[in-house]
């Protein structure tokens, strides 16, 4: 194509991605078209992948595709593999993203539509592509080093020590919330458990059949395909068959089953139930988002939900804080997620064939998930605002055990602006074949039945049910995948850490060091799931605020060392694309933090809270109401320690690395870089 038009076509695509976005932003109706939102997002995502992150990579890092990677210098056939280039995204596609596209989003659309909108497409292009990479780009030049060991060798070894402490940490917040998003969505749904549950036995079937039977790869991905689909079919007729008990169990059940799983997970042979799940989930998440992108297209809803409500003050149904700073540890994943820290300096650099890959992997899935984020956005807006806020108010919880208050719910949420009817809520649950939809907190329930609705439009109502919980289990598998995945992960940092306590313990060969390492993890992890599935508000209202600002913090501590690495490599000139979002995260993230902590409205402060509930017990109770609020004071206390901890642990990070950033652009300190020695492709020997 001629340079001119390219030039035109260029300047066409700006134009209308600008347009949209403006339309979106200024829209003066009572509802707007969800393409405008797409085409928003599809443009932002062709503009920052052709040209900033070209630009990134050729300016900033000066990527070198004749550079041996460590999946060359250090290739063992196990760990260091060099790898195609689209099976790697594949993986790390999968990995990345987990529920923060899904449900960040959906909970966040009590704002509006507007917030949310902005922040992913912002976030995304100029923050989140840029941690994934640069992250990335440091790991594969120290051999896949984790931040942790970074930090240790770039700043110094107290700094990298606590980030190592905060990195664990981090972790088990967060793979406990995301343990708990499944819990949500399976609780009391034999349907949805049923497939969930189906995919274990499918996936030991398919690695053992690959493994050891040595049945090709397409015939063992046509038979798991198949398989999902095939459960998802079957789980409408559990009732008619008479199964339906063995799959319908509360909360607490499930999630020792998920505690069970994560364990055996992380234990296990990565060939025999790990290799295969993932491995059947990234077909299911391409696939899915492939076809719901097309599905939104082709219906184009209106978008119900306002672009700004009310709730921008901070009095919101769903959970309480006002647009900023929570609008940006509400929507993590899809804008900036820390998480991918772990990811990209964990399982994917060691996989990576060549340097120059790491524009199409790690920004490149940075902004794919971008626009997951932006069609579970659409999903939940497109809801009337009555029932999204029925399906995720904390307080409508309280149907579930006490019918008779459908109607005072309803009344609350009609009265606040936003009219819905127990019949309205009653016939949705028919029609997605569930008990009731009220309180159904999370997030996923929400963007399973926006999904379920779009799909219904698309391929017919009589489907709608089948939809629904195809839903369930596209986000179930979606997030099992990072909670096994990440288990193994965090088993491995563990591993490091303990193995400087005991040289045994360091062992990832050692069967006995992996079942108790992988024993004290899911401890940890599940510690925290089980306290948010007992929550009587809930625990998602509770624990999402954590997840949020953990997360966001391990962020800062990337881009802390992201910007040290590139003050030492000369590229001074260059630090706002790290410093711009690492300010813009310490400000909202230590601001939330500090709201959570101190707010004197105890459904928003964790001292508060645990002052409230403490005066309750004292005044005297019943015997189930003392339970509760022994519960709810314990996990505003546990709440109160680890945000307080974060918030210290990751300012300790930060002014070590600022201490570390004066020296070096003062010229008091010499900027040596730690990277690995120079090795021409072709020319590494195997290690």
């Amino acid at each position: 194509m001629p340079k001119v038009f390219q030039i035109l076509l260029w300047i066409a695509i700006s134009a209308i991605g600008a347009g949209s976005v403006a339309f979106s932003a200024f829209h003066k109706g009572e509802t707007i078209n969800a393409l405008w939102l797409v085409v928003a997002g599809l443009c932002s995502f062709a503009v920052a992948y052709r040209f900033y992150s070209k630009w990134l990579m050729t300016k900033v890092l000066v990527l070198d595709a004749q550079r041996a990677t460590p999946a060359h210098t250090k290739e063992d056939g196990k760990d260091f593999v060099p790898t195609n280039k689209w099976v790697v995204f594949g993986h790390h596609f999968a990995a990345i993203a987990g529920p923060g596209p899904l449900v960040g989003p959906v909970l966040a659309a009590q704002f509006g539509y507007l917030p949310g909108m902005l922040w992913i497409l912002i976030g995304a292009t100029l923050g989140g592509g840029v941690h994934d990479a640069i992250v990335m780009f440091a790991s594969i030049r120290r051999g896949g080093k984790s931040v942790g060991q970074m930090l240790k060798e770039e700043v110094n070894p107290f700094v990298g020590f606590v980030a190592m402490i905060s990195v664990l940490a981090i972790m088990t917040i967060l793979l406990a919330v995301l343990g708990l998003v499944v819990v949500k969505a399976l609780a009391e749904s034999p349907w949805g458990l049923f497939t969930i549950a189906m995919t274990i036995p499918l996936a030991l079937i398919m690695g053992f059949g690959h493994t050891i039977f040595k049945v090709s790869v397409r015939d063992i991905t046509i038979f798991g395909i198949f398989g999902l689909l095939a459960s998802v079919w079957a789980g409408r007729y559990l009732k008619d068959w008479g199964l339906e008990s063995f799959f319908d169990y509360e909360g607490e059940t499930i999630a020792w089953s998920i505690m069970i799983y994560g364990f055996a997970a992380s234990v296990l042979p990565v060939w025999m139930l790990l290799a295969p799940r993932d491995y059947l989930s990234t077909f299911m998440k391409i696939g899915t988002v492939a076809v719901l992108a097309v599905v939104v297209i082709w219906v184009a809803p209106d978008l119900q939900m306002p672009k700004l409500t009310k709730y921008m003050d901070g009095s919101g149904l769903v959970f309480l804080g006002s647009v900023f700073p929570f609008v940006f540890i509400t929507i993590a994943c899809g804008a900036i997620s820390g998480f991918h820290a772990l990811i990209s300096s964990g399982t994917t650099p060691k996989l990576l064939d060549r340097e120059d890959s790491i524009r199409s992997i790690a920004y490149g899935a940075m902004v794919t998930e971008m626009l997951v984020a932006l069609m579970a956005l659409v999903a939940a807006c497109a809801l009337h605002p009555g029932e999204y806020f029925a399906i995720n108010a904390g307080a409508a919880k309280i149907v579930q055990t006490d019918p008779s208050q459908a109607a005072a719910v309803t009344e609350m949420i009609s009265t606040a602006g936003f009219p819905v009817t127990v019949a309205g809520m009653e016939k949705l649950a028919t029609d997605i074949g569930e008990k009731t939809m009220f309180g159904r907190v999370g997030g996923a329930p929400t963007f399973a039945v926006g999904m379920a609705q779009m799909f219904a439009r698309a391929f017919g109502p009589g489907w709608m049910a089948f939809w629904y919980h195809f839903a369930i289990m596209f986000e179930a598998l979606f997030i099992l995948t990072t909670i096994d995945a990440g288990t193994r992960v965090g088993r491995f940092i563990l591993q490091d850490f303990l193995g400087g306590l005991w040289k045994p313990l360091g062992n990832t060969s050692s069967l006995p060091a992996n079942v108790f390492a992988s024993a004290l993890l899911v401890a940890a992890w599940g510690f925290f799931l089980y306290q948010g599935v007992v929550d009587p508000l809930g625990g998602i209202n509770t624990l999402w605020p954590l997840f949020g600002i953990a997360n966001q913090l391990l962020a800062v501590i990337a881009f802390s060392l992201g910007t040290t690495i590139l003050i030492k490599m000369g590229k001074a000139r260059y630090i706002a694309v790290t410093l711009a979002p690492l300010a813009l995260l310490m400000t909202a993230t230590f601001s939330a933090g500090y709201i959570k902590l101190f707010d004197a409205n105890p459904k928003m402060g964790f001292i508060s809270g645990a002052k409230f509930y403490a005066d309750k017990i004292a005044a005297g109770g019943s015997e189930k109401e003392l339970n509760e609020w022994a519960a709810q004071q314990f996990n505003f206390t546990v709440d109160t320690v680890v945000t307080a901890f974060f918030l210290l642990a990751v300012a300790v990070i930060f002014l070590g690395c600022l201490r570390e950033w004066i020296k070096l652009l003062s010229g008091s300190k010499k900027a040596v870089l730690s990277e690995d020695p120079y090795v021409a492709l072709g020319n590494e020997t195997p290690v």
